[in-house]
This record gives C-alpha cells, structure tokens and sequence, in this order.
C-alpha cells in the first residue's frame, strides 16, 4: 500500500531556490520600461540598477539617456561627466553623449570639443559618422564666432549648470567647491557670490553667509538677489520682522529676464509669501523653464492657496521633465 508522506515544516525548504533580483534585472526593466516610454518608471528601475553595482558604467549611461531624452540635459551631462571621472575612457561612448547634449544646450564649443574627444579616442566607433555629422552642423552655427570668447563662454556656462544642477538637490558640499573655483575664474559674475552664500547658509554656515550678504547689500541697496538671499535666510532663522522687511522690498520688483523672475517667484514661495508667488509664477514664461525649482515652488504654491488641481498638474509635469522630482515631498504630503 502507497503511504503518503507529508514533510514536515521546514523539511524540503532547501531545494527552493529563492530568487534575488540583481542589477542585471533592474537594468533590462528599466530599459523595457524606457522603450515603452513609461520614462519614471525607468528612472526608477535604473537607480535601483546602479545601486546594485554603482561601478558599471553601462547603467549610468543608459540612466543619462533617459534624462537626454525627456529634456534634461544638465542632469544627463552631470551623470556622464561622472562616469568619466570614475571610469576613465572605459566607456568612450559618453564623449558623443555629452556633445549631443551639449548641442541640445547651445554649448556649440563644449559639443565640437566631445565630439572630437570621441572620434580621436574611438577612430572606428559605431558613432563615429553621427560625431562627424554633429561637428558638421556646429561648424556652421559657430563659424562666426571667436572661438577663444566662446570657449570661455562655454566654460561658463558648464560650471553655472553643473552648480544649478547641486543646488537644485541641494547638494551643498558638492556645489560648494564649484562655486570657490569659479569665484576664481570669474571674478565679475556676481551671481556666483551669491549662489556661494545661499549654499554656505544651508551647508550649516549661518553666521558666515548672512554676514556676507549684508555687506554686499550696503555696497549694492539695489542687489535682488542679496534681498532674496537674506529673505529667505531671515524666515529660515523664523526672524520674521526681518525677512519682512526684505519681502516689501521685493514687493515692487518685476524684472523682464525670465530667471529673476524666477529667482523672486521662488524667494516668495519659499518664505510662505503664496499668493504673490503664483501671481508671480503665472508671469514667467514656462517654454524658458527646465529647472526642478520652477515646478516644485509652483505646485506649491498653487496648493497652498486650494488649487489643487492645478498643483498636481504642475508638479506631473515638472517629474516628466525630471524624473527625480517624483522622489521629493509633493505639497500635498502631510507633514
């Protein structure tokens, strides 16, 4: 007679073989998820990819694809310029990447330069007739310029992005030693001190930018961005009576250059100033904008004053343009 044999609990676990999902299978989901152009969900599946094997260049660059592709250049450059910095010329490929999103940036210098970078590294690379073909079309737009301006320009130009890129993340100790180098090498761009001060404050160096930003307001009364700066450091300190003052000052500034009017939109959303921030908003021209900061201060403000329909219509939008927006505290988020 056949008996039944009911293991006992536990008995037979061991040819179970558990499965463990590798870097391998987030890579091939993000790229399924990419070709499907479900573009959050493949950022999503290709950070968790890289966190598996962060030294494999292979998923950071199909990362910085992702972000080419939905518009985020200075992102895509930052996760690019980091796989050279770590990998060498293991993947020669990023040299084409960061001149097509260079091209894409109006960095025509830095673009001719990558481009080059690539077909001399990679003289037979499968890419090498697109570089050809990019170095073609910026030859063109660039002929007229004087390359040596230019270059400096472009130079410029790189280290405000990559800086925008950290404090946009708030990615102080990063940012920091950038904005030092720059100070450096243009001393005349006075956007630069101040950036430098706003992330020294939020770097834990209180005392040090605020004594920074007051200086610099006695020698220029008429300086925005050292009333916004010394706003928004007065609110953080809840100094109110003082964040006050500089809020009225700024009540009566309406700047033409899209990315003052930003700059002040955001100061007074940041210090709880809602409804003159959405009228603020409503006035810069969104077709200019690509910057995180423009849609989380947006959205917030909207939410604040109960348009919440309009706030998570911004905010998809501003995680279409960049994915890692999905990752912050949404305004509607309890506390």
């Amino acid at each position: 007679m056949k008996q039944n044999h009911n293991p006992a609990p536990g008995e037979g676990k061991e040819n179970i073989v558990p499965f463990i999902p590798d870097g391998d299978f987030y890579f091939k989901k993000g790229v399924d998820a990419f070709q499907k152009h479900k573009f959050d969900r493949a950022v999503k599946w290709l950070q968790k990819a890289i966190e598996e094997k962060p030294d494999n260049p292979l998923y950071q660059c199909q990362l910085s694809i992702i972000y080419t592709e939905t518009g985020s250049y200075h992102t895509a450059n930052q996760i690019l310029l980091n796989v050279l910095e770590t990998s060498g010329d293991s993947y020669v490929d990023c040299y084409y990447l960061l001149a097509n999103n260079c091209a894409h940036l109006g960095q025509l210098h830095d673009a001719k330069e990558y481009a080059e970078s690539y077909i001399n590294k990679n003289p037979n690379g499968e890419l090498r007739e697109d570089a050809e073909q990019l170095m073609a079309l910026v030859d063109n737009d660039d002929s007229d310029e004087n390359d040596e301006e230019s270059g400096q320009e472009d130079e410029q130009l790189t280290y405000h992005e990559m800086v925008c890129h950290h404090m946009e993340r708030q990615e102080w100790d990063k940012a920091l030693p950038l904005l030092e180098d720059m100070s450096t090498l243009f001393p005349e761009d006075d956007h630069v001190r101040h950036d430098y001060a706003y992330a020294l404050f939020f770097a834990g160096y209180g005392e040090k930018a605020l004594g920074m930003e007051q200086t610099w307001l006695e020698e220029d009364p008429e300086s925005l961005h050292a009333r916004g700066n010394l706003a928004v450091f007065y609110d953080a300190r809840q100094q109110h009576d003082a964040c006050q003052h500089h809020i009225n000052m700024l009540r009566n500034v309406y700047p033409v250059q899209e990315q003052q009017k930003l700059r002040i939109a955001v100061t007074f959303a940041q210090t709880g100033q809602y409804d003159e921030a959405y009228t603020r908003f409503r006035s810069i021209n969104d077709q200019q904008m690509d910057l995180m900061s423009y849609y989380k201060w947006y959205s917030t403000a909207a939410y604040q004053l109960e348009k919440p329909t309009k706030a998570f219509s911004i905010w998809e939008k501003g995680c279409e343009r960049h994915p890692e927006l999905a990752d912050e505290k949404r305004p509607w988020d309890a506390e």
